[in-house]
């Protein structure tokens, strides 16, 4: 059987139609989700970006061990596994983290291609063009004011943002066709329509957006926002979102939303190629996100604290871990399934789809059983948790979240100080908030001091998965 991942980044899972949302239009996901098992309580791992891609690609969580970091010598992904299994492997992204900066997931892949110029990143300089600001700095990132260290040796001025290296990149943009995600869409038809041939293959497409910065057609803004009338918000601040005025904040939103459309329309590009050139009946299909993004709530916009007038540790509520996953496989029935998941599941999934041994050791559990029908449970929880730098210990790291299909165990911690954000350290001082995500979905009321036990069964269930991975950690609500 064939092997598509189809992987996007920074997706909220209650932006998509299919999952409630009534005001942007996520059609062909919608359209798909009618045709697979979808997973309702699916659940990042190791946090941000390449953390969770390790989680996904190896079966194995990387947060007990490692922080962001290229992809571990020692652990095998599931490209290897395939290309050894006779399958043609093939990734396509525009994820510039994936393939550049060393951190060589392009492992076990006949083929990659990096469609380059996401978040900064300048394939092809414009040293004529005169870079201009884009936003107000107290609006949006600026690394400048962190004491980090400027991205491009190009005599580009220091207190440049993101936002404005995005715009001087890709200066060139009109319309639809010039987004990353429009473009890897049509890469991955052109490699379809080369390759749908071939006997067996694994084709992975890593797609960025909706991934900061958000800037698709404002046509497609003013659809979601029509009257704002000031400057386009493209760019979050990784702060308080009380800098933001309404009107602004109701902006960033839209221009997210945008993207989110954007998205959209390109994975229905790609799926419906996938029809036209014959390969439903023997192609398993998947869609799913890393992670998601904070847009206003719990007065934050972002992801992660890098705010230099931002004093809190952000914990990770559910707009941050909760991902959509759809799982088409030929002649399983389409239904919606409650089963918690994680992206660690996906490679076993994936190696047993292809009738090839899952090796032991592994964090995933196959879902192969629940996608059929015959099982309705892998694992009673899951854990969302930053990815550590090597020595991991719960007075270390940041944030922690353990989910249950009822109560949410948010675990996040205090900062000592330091003369710059990146320096931060946290404290041994730890904090724990309890939700009923049934009575509470956005995690308003913390009922820990009403119901402290159920606190610990989800505390219990995180503390035992660390002491087996040899990293015990002695701590009690």
């Amino acid at each position: 059987m064939n092997i598509i991942l189809l992987m996007s980044d920074t997706l909220r899972y209650d932006f998509l139609g299919c999952n409630g949302n009534d005001w942007i239009d996520t059609r062909d996901l919608d359209a798909f989700s009618k045709k697979c098992v979808v997973f309702d309580n699916c659940y990042t791992g190791s946090f941000p970006t390449i953390p969770q891609r390790t989680d996904m690609a190896t079966g194995r969580f990387i947060f007990p061990f490692d922080g962001w970091r290229p992809l571990r010598p020692d652990w095998k992904p599931i490209a290897e596994y395939l290309h050894e299994a006779g399958y043609v492997t093939q990734l396509i992204c525009d994820t510039p983290r994936l393939v550049g900066h060393g951190c060589n997931f392009f492992r076990g892949f006949n083929g990659y291609y990096w469609e380059r110029g996401q978040e900064g990143d300048s394939p092809f300089t414009r040293m004529n063009t005169p870079l201009k600001p884009v936003m107000p700095h107290e609006k949006t990132r600026c690394d400048y004011k962190l004491g980090r260290k400027p991205s491009h040796p190009l005599g580009i001025p220091r207190e440049t943002t993101l936002a404005d290296r995005h715009r001087w990149t890709n200066a060139h943009w009109r319309g639809e066709e010039d987004r990353f995600m429009m473009k890897t869409a049509r890469t991955t038809i052109r490699w379809l329509e080369e390759n749908h041939e071939c006997k067996h293959f694994f084709l992975w497409v890593d797609m960025f957006d909706p991934h900061e910065p958000w800037d698709p057609p404002e046509y497609l803004v003013k659809r979601y926002d029509p009257d704002y009338t000031g400057t386009p918000m493209i760019h979050p601040n990784y702060g308080h979102a009380s800098a933001y005025t309404p009107a602004e904040l109701k902006n960033l939103r839209a221009h997210y939303a945008g993207e989110v459309h954007l998205v959209s329309k390109a994975v229905g590009m790609i799926l419906r190629k996938i029809e036209e050139v014959g390969l439903m009946d023997d192609t398993a299909i998947f869609f799913t996100a890393d992670h998601g993004h904070s847009i206003g709530e719990h007065d934050m916009v972002g992801k992660s604290n890098i705010h230099p007038d931002d004093e809190r540790v952000w914990a990770f509520y559910r707009e941050i871990t909760h991902t959509p996953l759809m799982a088409y496989v030929p002649g399983a029935k389409a239904r919606r399934v409650s089963s918690m998941v994680q992206h660690v599941d996906m490679m076993p999934t994936m190696l047993e789809l292809a009738k090839q041994k899952v090796p032991d050791g592994l964090d995933g559990r196959s879902l192969n059983g629940i996608i059929a029908g015959r099982e309705s449970s892998v694992r009673p929880c899951t854990i969302t948790a930053a990815a550590g730098a090597g020595d991991w210990d719960i007075t270390k790291t940041l944030e922690t979240t353990i989910q249950d299909k009822r109560y949410s165990l948010v675990i996040s911690r205090t900062f000592g100080e330091c003369e710059h954000v990146w320096e931060r350290r946290p404290t041994g001082r730890v904090r724990f908030e309890l939700y009923d995500t049934r009575q509470d979905p956005g995690q308003q009321r913390n009922i820990l001091k009403k119901n402290p036990r159920e606190a610990r069964r989800l505390l219990k269930y995180f503390t035992g998965l660390l002491e087996e991975k040899g990293k015990p950690v002695q701590v009690d609500l």
